[in-house]
This record gives structure tokens, C-alpha cells and sequence, in this order.
């Protein structure tokens, strides 16, 4: 067993925190919200009041955050967690945030001693949940000996990406390709239904054939084809639209930075501002069905 500090609890990072008590660590946990404080302490979890509180005794602390600033600030301000935690402690940020901020959190804490990875998942709240999320995990091969186990216990799959930053590449390029694939999906099966194509025929077919992808097989928008889609649950408890759209504005700020043009993902990001202005912010992105279906 070691002491984790997890800070964080939102959709994702609640099922994660439940997931390291699970297996036997001593979780500290911190949010601004004290209700999802209180959900992780009925998962396992202690109660941390601050940063400095749930950091200085960890031998290890995750982070899931927001945003890129909300990273730097909760690692970098005066009362955080570079300012707090031990000098053997071992940190993993989580979040998704662009490569340059990753790489910038990264080398401030290095420079002062630490060991650092950036460890981006895919997976969605159900995989959180599970335990099945995948990781990408960008740091030295060092630093990625010594995170693999703490991560192993909340994923399926833990995968090097590379040097610091990688991980964070990896997952953009990745949310980039399932903006685009779950746009293709959702068009996919209105014009199925206004052919007069049954969706759960369509789905048996092309979960089998060369129109299969994990938008389809594990994430389908239609209720009643994928049992933990959030399709069954009126889009709610989901990745939000407004965090896929802010993934897939780092992937295109990424693309500008090296001169690329990526012209699906420019449309994908014109069709989700639309959707998310048009519906809750909240609401799971694969809801854009939805707005398709009425256009």
C-alpha cells in the first residue's frame, strides 16, 4: 500500500480515486466541490481540506483537472502541490491539456527534483468506473517505471508514449479522431433511419463490417444497441460536449503549431460549437445526433 493524494473528482476522476482505495492504497482526496469529497470518502477515500493537506504526505499524487491552467495553477501557486508535497513524491497529471503546458508543469518540477508524467486517458466515466481506462503516458523511461503500477490499478492498458509530453500529444491526436468519427457515426445512422433502416439492424451490420469503430461498438448514440452508452441515459453522465470541444481545440491549436491543416477537424469544431450552444454544455458529445437529426 502507498499514499496516494488524487486531486480532482469530477465524472472521471471520482471513479479513479474509488478505483486506487480499491486496491488497497491510502487515497487522499480533494475537490472544490465537498460533495464529490464526500462520494470518494463512501469509495474509500480520506478527506483532504487543501491541496497542502492532501499532498504533503503522498508518495505519489494524480491529478485530474480541467484545464491546462488549472493544472499549472494547482502544481505551480504558492500553496500547491510543488510547494507542499515531499521531496521523494512522484507526480501524474491526468488531465488533458495541451503538449506545451504539459511539457512546461513537467520541467518546473523536475527542476526542482521531482519525477513527473503526463498520463492523459481515453475510455470515457464507464472505463473510469471500471477500471479499464487507457493510459499514455509521456516521461522517462524512469519515470514511467515508477508511475506503471499506480496506474495499472485504474486501466486496462498503460502504454509509453514517450518523453514528456507525448502523452498529451497522443491523446489529442486520439480525441481528434473520435470527434471526427462520432460526427461520421451520428450521420451515419439518421440517414439509416430516413432510409427506413431498422438502427439496431444498421448496428449489427456495421459493427461487423468496414463502417465499425469504437464511436459504434462501445459508444453507439442510438439507446438500446450499447448497454453503458450514455445514449441510454439521455446523453447525461458522459464526456461533455464542452471538454470534447475544448480536446478538439487543442488539436487543432496543436495542427497550427506544425503547419497542418486538418480540415475535418476544422468542420468537426464549427458542428460541435453549434451543438454545444444549442444544448447543455454538460451533455454527453455524442448527443450531437440529435442536433443532426433536426437539421
Amino acid at each position: 500500500m502507498v499514499d496516494i493524494a488524487f486531486i480532482g473528482l469530477g465524472a472521471m476522476g471520482s471513479g479513479m480515486a474509488a478505483n486506487l482505495a480499491k486496491a488497497g492504497h491510502h487515497v487522499r482526496a480533494y475537490d472544490l466541490m465537498p460533495a464529490a469529497v464526500q462520494a470518494a470518502v463512501a469509495a474509500g477515500c480520506e478527506a483532504a481540506t487543501s491541496v497542502a493537506q492532501a499532498v504533503r504526505e503522498a508518495d505519489f499524487v494524480v491529478t485530474m483537472l480541467p484545464t491546462g491552467t488549472h493544472v499549472l495553477d494547482v502544481y505551480q501557486n504558492g500553496d500547491g502541490v510543488l510547494a507542499h508535497a515531499r521531496p521523494d513524491a512522484v507526480f501524474m497529471d491526468c488531465s488533458t491539456i495541451s503538449v506545451e503546458d504539459a511539457r512546461s508543469v513537467g520541467d518546473v518540477a523536475r527542476a526542482r527534483g521531482f519525477l513527473m508524467c503526463d498520463a492523459p486517458v481515453s475510455g470515457g466515466v464507464a472505463a473510469a468506473a471500471a477500471g479499464t481506462l487507457t493510459f499514455m503516458v509521456g516521461g522517462s523511461d524512469a519515470e514511467f517505471e515508477r508511475v506503471q503500477p499506480i496506474l495499472q490499478a485504474m486501466g486496462k492498458a498503460v502504454i509509453h508514449a514517450g518523453r514528456s509530453g507525448a502523452g498529451q500529444a497522443a491523446k489529442i491526436c486520439n480525441n481528434m479522431l473520435l470527434a471526427i468519427t462520432m460526427i461520421g457515426t451520428c450521420e451515419a445512422f439518421v440517414l439509416a433511419e430516413r432510409l427506413g433502416l431498422d438502427a439496431k439492424a444498421f448496428y449489427d451490420i456495421a459493427s461487423q463490417s468496414s463502417g465499425q469503430s469504437w464511436s459504434m461498438t462501445s459508444y453507439a448514440p442510438v439507446p438500446g444497441l450499447v448497454p453503458q452508452a450514455p445514449s441510454n441515459r439521455d446523453f447525461t453522465n458522459g464526456f461533455a460536449s464542452a471538454l470534447m470541444l475544448k480536446d478538439l481545440r487543442l488539436a487543432l491549436e496543436a495542427t497550427h503549431n506544425v503547419g497542418m491543416t486538418a480540415a475535418l477537424a476544422l468542420k468537426s469544431e464549427e458542428i460541435y460549437s453549434e451543438y454545444l450552444v444549442k444544448y447543455l454544455p454538460s451533455r454527453d458529445f455524442s448527443g450531437v445526433i440529435d442536433m443532426l437529426r433536426n437539421q
